[in-house]
C-alpha cells in the first residue's frame, strides 16, 4: 500500500503544469566534457526529473564552473508497465555508446531516481529484477567504456529494499541515497514523503560527482 501511495504521489506531480515545475533547460553541447545522463522516476515531470535530475544538473553546473556540461533525458515510459525499466536500460546504454563514439574525451555522470535507479542499476550490470518497477538486465555499458563513467548517483533505489546495492567496478564511484523510512528503498518503510524529498540531496550528490571528475 505504501509503495502504491508513493507512485500515486509521483503521478500527481506528473499531472502538474510543466510551466510551473520545469527547471531551466539543460545545455546540449554535442561534445561537452561531461554528459549527465538522467533517468527520471515513475511519472516524474521535469526536463531531467523535477525531484532529482534537474536539481542535480543545476548543482553540477555550480560545482563545475568552466567545465562544459551536456545532459540527456533517458527516453523511456517511466510508467508501471512491465517493460518500462528495460526500455530505459536499453536507451541509456545506447546513448552512452553513441556519445562515447562521437566524443572520445567525454565522461559521463549517470543519475537515476526511483524507477530510474533501476534503469541505471541494470545499465551498470546490477539487476533490478524483482524490485519495485524493476526488470532483468537487457544491456550494459561496455567494459571498454567503464572508465569514462565518472560517477553514478542513485536516489530511492528500489533494489535497496531487496538488500542489494551497487558492488564491483562501480562501487567506489556510486553515491546511493536512501532516506530513512522511504518505502521504495527501505524494506518495511512507511514514510511516503521521504521518497519525494531527494531534492535535498542534490548538492551532496553533485559534490560527490565533482570530486570524481
Amino acid at each position: 500500500m505504501r509503495i502504491r501511495l508513493c507512485l500515486a504521489a509521483l503521478s500527481l506531480l506528473g499531472g502538474a503544469s510543466v510551466a510551473t515545475l520545469s527547471a531551466p533547460a539543460a545545455s546540449a553541447a554535442a561534445c561537452s566534457a561531461v554528459d549527465v545522463v538522467a533517468a527520471r522516476g515513475t511519472f516524474e515531470p521535469g526536463d531531467l526529473g523535477l525531484i532529482v535530475g534537474d536539481p542535480v544538473y543545476s548543482a553540477l553546473q555550480r560545482k563545475l564552473p568552466g567545465v562544459s556540461l551536456s545532459s540527456y533525458k533517458v527516453n523511456y515510459p517511466a510508467d508501471l508497465s512491465l517493460t518500462s525499466a528495460a526500455q530505459g536500460n536499453a536507451d541509456l546504454v545506447n546513448h552512452v555508446r553513441s556519445q562515447a563514439a562521437a566524443c572520445p574525451n567525454q565522461r559521463f555522470v549517470l543519475v537515476g531516481y526511483s524507477q530510474g535507479a533501476n534503469v541505471v542499476d541494470n545499465s551498470i550490470g546490477i539487476s533490478s529484477a524483482g524490485a519495485v518497477v524493476g526488470s532483468p538486465i537487457v544491456a550494459t555499458v561496455p567494459a571498454a567504456l567503464e572508465p569514462r563513467v565518472a560517477a553514478v548517483l542513485l536516489f530511492g533505489n528500489p533494489i535497496r529494499a531487496l538488500g542489494k546495492s551497487v558492488t564491483g567496478t562501480y562501487q567506489s564511484r556510486t553515491a546511493d541515497f536512501c532516506a530513512a523510512g522511504d518505502p521504495i528503498c527501505v524494506n518495511g518503510g512507511g514514510d511516503v514523503l521521504a521518497h519525494l524529498g531527494y531534492t535535498a540531496n542534490a548538492d551532496a550528490a553533485a559534490t560527490f560527482a565533482a570530486g570524481r571528475l
